[in-house]
Protein backbone atom coordinates (compact mmCIF):
# COMPACT_ATOMS: atom_id res chain seq x y z
CA UNK A 1 0.00 0.00 0.00
CA UNK A 2 1.29 3.49 -0.80
CA UNK A 3 2.07 6.44 1.54
CA UNK A 4 -1.23 8.30 -0.15
CA UNK A 5 -3.26 5.37 0.15
CA UNK A 6 -6.15 5.63 2.93
CA UNK A 7 -7.31 2.47 4.08
CA UNK A 8 -10.73 3.42 3.53
CA UNK A 9 -10.55 4.13 0.12
CA UNK A 10 -12.32 1.79 -2.33
CA UNK A 11 -9.73 -0.41 -4.48
CA UNK A 12 -10.76 -1.24 -7.44
CA UNK A 13 -8.42 -3.75 -8.17
CA UNK A 14 -9.79 -5.87 -5.16
CA UNK A 15 -13.46 -6.64 -6.62
CA UNK A 16 -12.42 -7.64 -10.11
CA UNK A 17 -14.28 -11.36 -8.59
CA UNK A 18 -17.14 -9.11 -8.36
CA UNK A 19 -17.03 -7.04 -11.26
CA UNK A 20 -14.67 -5.72 -14.08
CA UNK A 21 -12.75 -2.25 -12.37
CA UNK A 22 -12.72 -0.79 -15.77
CA UNK A 23 -16.36 -0.36 -15.52
CA UNK A 24 -16.34 0.99 -11.97
CA UNK A 25 -16.42 4.84 -11.62
CA UNK A 26 -15.51 6.67 -8.12
CA UNK A 27 -15.84 10.06 -7.71
CA UNK A 28 -14.42 11.72 -4.57
CA UNK A 29 -16.42 14.80 -4.31
CA UNK A 30 -15.27 17.92 -1.88
CA UNK A 31 -18.33 18.28 -0.10
CA UNK A 32 -21.69 15.80 0.82
CA UNK A 33 -23.98 18.43 -0.94
CA UNK A 34 -21.02 17.86 -4.25
CA UNK A 35 -21.73 13.81 -3.57
CA UNK A 36 -25.46 14.54 -3.59
CA UNK A 37 -25.56 16.28 -7.02
CA UNK A 38 -23.14 13.33 -8.38
CA UNK A 39 -24.97 10.89 -7.20
CA UNK A 40 -28.53 12.32 -8.22
CA UNK A 41 -27.17 12.71 -11.80
CA UNK A 42 -25.90 9.35 -11.78
CA UNK A 43 -28.93 7.62 -10.71
CA UNK A 44 -30.93 9.54 -13.30
CA UNK A 45 -28.62 7.90 -15.80
CA UNK A 46 -29.86 5.32 -17.83
CA UNK A 47 -26.88 3.53 -18.69
CA UNK A 48 -26.27 2.90 -15.10
CA UNK A 49 -27.63 0.07 -12.92
CA UNK A 50 -26.10 0.88 -9.56
CA UNK A 51 -25.26 3.82 -7.67
CA UNK A 52 -23.51 3.78 -4.11
CA UNK A 53 -23.06 6.62 -2.07
CA UNK A 54 -21.21 7.18 0.98
CA UNK A 55 -22.41 10.13 3.36
CA UNK A 56 -21.14 11.62 6.23
CA UNK A 57 -24.00 13.91 7.30
CA UNK A 58 -27.62 12.91 8.11
CA UNK A 59 -29.85 13.30 4.97
CA UNK A 60 -33.00 15.58 4.94
CA UNK A 61 -36.35 14.96 3.89
CA UNK A 62 -35.85 16.51 0.95
CA UNK A 63 -32.12 15.47 -0.44
CA UNK A 64 -33.20 11.69 0.35
CA UNK A 65 -36.48 12.07 -1.86
CA UNK A 66 -34.24 13.79 -4.62
CA UNK A 67 -32.17 10.72 -4.72
CA UNK A 68 -35.51 8.57 -4.66
CA UNK A 69 -36.75 10.27 -7.72
CA UNK A 70 -33.85 9.92 -9.41
CA UNK A 71 -33.49 6.40 -9.52
CA UNK A 72 -36.95 5.74 -10.10
CA UNK A 73 -36.05 8.02 -13.12
CA UNK A 74 -32.87 6.59 -14.01
CA UNK A 75 -34.53 2.94 -13.29
CA UNK A 76 -31.47 2.79 -10.93
CA UNK A 77 -30.31 1.05 -7.98
CA UNK A 78 -29.17 3.84 -5.33
CA UNK A 79 -26.76 2.40 -2.14
CA UNK A 80 -26.57 5.03 0.76
CA UNK A 81 -24.25 3.96 3.08
CA UNK A 82 -24.88 5.53 6.25
CA UNK A 83 -23.06 5.38 9.69
CA UNK A 84 -24.75 3.71 12.03
CA UNK A 85 -27.08 6.14 14.17
CA UNK A 86 -27.36 8.66 11.23
CA UNK A 87 -30.19 7.52 8.70
CA UNK A 88 -32.92 9.50 6.55
CA UNK A 89 -36.53 9.15 7.25
CA UNK A 90 -36.85 9.18 3.18
CA UNK A 91 -35.46 5.51 3.12
CA UNK A 92 -37.30 2.50 1.57
CA UNK A 93 -35.31 0.19 3.61
CA UNK A 94 -32.84 0.72 6.42
CA UNK A 95 -30.12 -2.73 6.68
CA UNK A 96 -27.64 -3.71 8.98
CA UNK A 97 -24.89 -5.10 7.25
CA UNK A 98 -22.24 -7.55 9.82
CA UNK A 99 -19.55 -9.95 9.03
CA UNK A 100 -19.87 -13.66 10.45
CA UNK A 101 -17.32 -16.23 11.23
CA UNK A 102 -16.93 -19.50 9.14
CA UNK A 103 -14.64 -21.89 10.51
CA UNK A 104 -14.56 -23.72 7.48
CA UNK A 105 -13.80 -21.10 5.02
CA UNK A 106 -10.64 -19.38 5.36
CA UNK A 107 -11.94 -16.61 3.01
CA UNK A 108 -15.23 -16.40 4.05
CA UNK A 109 -17.84 -13.95 2.21
CA UNK A 110 -20.42 -15.04 4.92
CA UNK A 111 -22.44 -12.14 6.08
CA UNK A 112 -25.60 -11.28 8.08
CA UNK A 113 -28.28 -9.15 6.34
CA UNK A 114 -30.98 -7.70 8.85
CA UNK A 115 -33.47 -5.73 7.21
CA UNK A 116 -34.53 -2.79 9.97
CA UNK A 117 -36.62 -0.42 8.50
CA UNK A 118 -38.76 -1.34 5.30
CA UNK A 119 -41.70 1.03 4.07
CA UNK A 120 -43.59 -1.82 2.38
CA UNK A 121 -43.27 -5.22 3.88
CA UNK A 122 -41.96 -6.70 6.50
CA UNK A 123 -38.17 -7.16 8.29
CA UNK A 124 -36.34 -9.95 8.10
CA UNK A 125 -32.53 -11.28 8.46
CA UNK A 126 -30.79 -13.63 6.33
CA UNK A 127 -27.21 -15.03 5.66
CA UNK A 128 -25.52 -14.00 2.33
CA UNK A 129 -22.51 -15.60 0.90
CA UNK A 130 -20.99 -14.12 -2.36
CA UNK A 131 -20.51 -17.28 -4.98
CA UNK A 132 -16.91 -15.70 -7.32
CA UNK A 133 -17.86 -18.46 -9.60
CA UNK A 134 -21.59 -17.75 -10.05
CA UNK A 135 -21.11 -14.03 -9.03
CA UNK A 136 -24.49 -14.51 -7.16
CA UNK A 137 -25.23 -13.73 -3.48
CA UNK A 138 -26.87 -17.08 -1.82
CA UNK A 139 -29.39 -15.90 0.63
CA UNK A 140 -30.24 -18.37 3.35
CA UNK A 141 -32.42 -17.38 6.86
CA UNK A 142 -30.10 -18.52 9.73
CA UNK A 143 -30.89 -21.93 11.22
CA UNK A 144 -34.62 -21.64 13.30
CA UNK A 145 -35.40 -17.93 11.81
CA UNK A 146 -36.67 -19.61 8.30
CA UNK A 147 -40.64 -18.98 8.32
CA UNK A 148 -42.50 -21.90 9.84
CA UNK A 149 -39.77 -22.12 12.18
CA UNK A 150 -40.64 -21.98 15.95
CA UNK A 151 -40.16 -18.52 17.24
CA UNK A 152 -38.99 -16.97 13.92
CA UNK A 153 -40.71 -13.81 13.06
CA UNK A 154 -43.09 -14.22 9.92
Amino acid sequence: MSKNRSREELYPVGLSSLLDPTHLLLVRPGSQADGLAVAEEALRNEALSFVVIEITQPLDLREGRRLQLAARAGNTTGLCIIPEGMGSNAAETRWHVSPVFDPEREDSTLMHWSIIKNKKGTNGAWNVRWDPQTRRLHVVSPVGERPGSKGASG
